[in-house]
């Protein structure tokens, strides 16, 4: 969420960042609002005085031993208006959360300018054996007609019709080989986040309450893309703590939402930050409006698999831990041998809470294109304005902390990354050699 007192000091600039992500920023109504409640202020402000002027001509009255009925009956009148007054503030104050509520993160300055997704900047692309390359080096191919990960899995323990019969479309079950090789990829990325780059790993619950939902930027814009449990607490024991809270439940659609979430209504010492979490969750999501893309295999699902990296950051260091942890999922891709590309997305792309969001897409050989399999972000304070998450600065006085998330990386996407990049002629399937210990074998066949 927007600082409200940014918008009062600088409005021009606020309209002018959100043009930038194509958002029109309704003027009108919030200077009305705004009118109102100076108004409903000033009142408050006048009763206020009015009160403790006629409390002290009473005072003034009955030391005179002057009646003084009329007025004290001006003052009893004064606490009912007082409440009025403060119901009618209350309403208006709320007025201005809901349009912010609804009011995107502004870009940050280096966030290029682009309307959607075909003005995304390659800012770096990868390559095995070779490292670091110019955007114009091509992918090598493999050397004869790469099968898609649907044809390659099906043989060897990946299947959509028991996914289908169990739950429906957009759902996949595996066992065996792909089952391990699965597994696999979300211990490697565990492993290397918590050993090497320094986060605590975390086991997070996958239902959460709206409350924290709204927090992370999820609520409202994005609930119709989100799963219910349950409403208001309805279907729980009448003995839960969850059921009394009465606050709707949802899947989770990324553990982004949990692992930040853990600083809602907090004042964190600033030595703790920065703070750096992992977690290995499935993920939930209903895809709405996503227009029938991807309907094939496991590139686009309700439910996958992702391991999350999440920093709460000072805010003078939080540009410091985006590139760190972009270079935190760019690890897990180069351990991998898998080639990829660096996208700094355009203000038309980014995410709603996102001040600056960098995408890495790794190549699909059977699809001869790069797709996403990491998004890194930083919502600066817009989450922590919003989860009221906080630390103590050195001048003593509570600040919002930044948040940041990234995948680290998409565990699906990386199966099929896999899968398709290390795909023999015969329809094997050659295990990175950092999985090898993991799987106890070289290959999948």
């Amino acid at each position: 969420m927007l600082d409200i007192a940014l918008l009062r000091k600088d409005l021009d600039f606020v309209k002018a960042q959100l043009a930038r992500r194509g958002v029109s920023f309704d003027e009108a109504r919030f200077q009305q609002l705004e009118e109102e409640r100076k108004a409903v202020q000033v009142e408050t402000e006048q009763l206020q005085a009015s009160r403790n002027g006629i409390a002290k001509q009473i005072g003034q009255a009955k030391s005179k031993g002057e009646d003084a009925s009329d007025l004290m009956k001006q003052a009893a009148e004064i606490p009912e208006k007082l409440k009025a007054l403060e119901a009618k503030l209350s309403g208006i104050k709320e007025s201005l959360e809901s349009m912010l509520h609804g009011i995107p993160n502004l870009p940050h300055a280096s966030v290029p300018d682009g309307a959607d997704e075909s003005q995304n900047v390659e800012l770096k692309r990868w390559l095995p054996g070779s490292g670091y390359v110019d955007s114009s080096v091509g992918v090598e191919p493999l050397g004869f007609e790469p099968k898609d990960h649907v044809t390659l899995g099906e043989p060897l323990g990946l299947d959509f019709d028991c996914a289908i019969k169990l739950t429906g479309s957009r759902f996949s079950f595996m066992k065996g080989g792909i089952a391990r090789l699965h597994r696999a990829l979300a211990q490697y990325m565990l492993n290397t986040h918590t050993a090497e780059h320094g986060y605590t790993e975390c086991y997070t619950p996958y239902i959460v309450n709206s409350s924290t939902l709204f927090g992370t930027g999820q609520l409202p814009k994005f609930k119709e893309d989100m799963f219910w449990v349950t409403k208001g607490g309805e279907g729980m024991d009448s003995d839960s703590e969850v059921a009394e809270q009465k606050e709707d439940l949802y899947l989770i659609s990324t553990s982004e939402i949990t692992l930040t979430g853990t600083v809602k209504n907090s004042i964190v010492a600033e030595a703790d930050l920065p703070m750096r979490l992992t977690a290995h969750s499935p993920c939930f999501r209903s895809e709405a409006g996503s227009g029938g893309r991807d309907t094939r295999g496991i590139i686009r699902q309700h439910q996958f698999d992702k391991v999350e990296m999440v920093q709460i950051a000072h805010p003078e260091k939080s540009y410091e831990a985006l590139e760190e942890m972009l270079g935190h999922a760019e690890k897990i891709l180069q351990a991998l041998a898998l080639p990829y590309r660096v996208v700094q997305l355009c203000t038309g792309d980014m995410g709603f809470s996102s001040a600056k969001t960098y995408d890495l897409e790794v190549w699909i050989p059977s699809q001869n294109t790069f797709r996403e399999i990491s998004s890194v972000s930083n919502c600066e304070a817009f989450q922590a304005r919003r989860l009221q998450a906080r630390f103590k600065n050195s001048a003593g006085k509570n600040e919002f902390v930044h948040t940041l998330n990234g995948s680290g990386v998409a565990v699906g996407r990386a199966l099929v990354a896999v899968m398709e990049n290390y795909q023999t002629e015969k329809g094997e399937i050659e295990i990175p050699e950092v999985l090898r210990a993991f799987m106890g074998c070289e290959k999948l066949c």
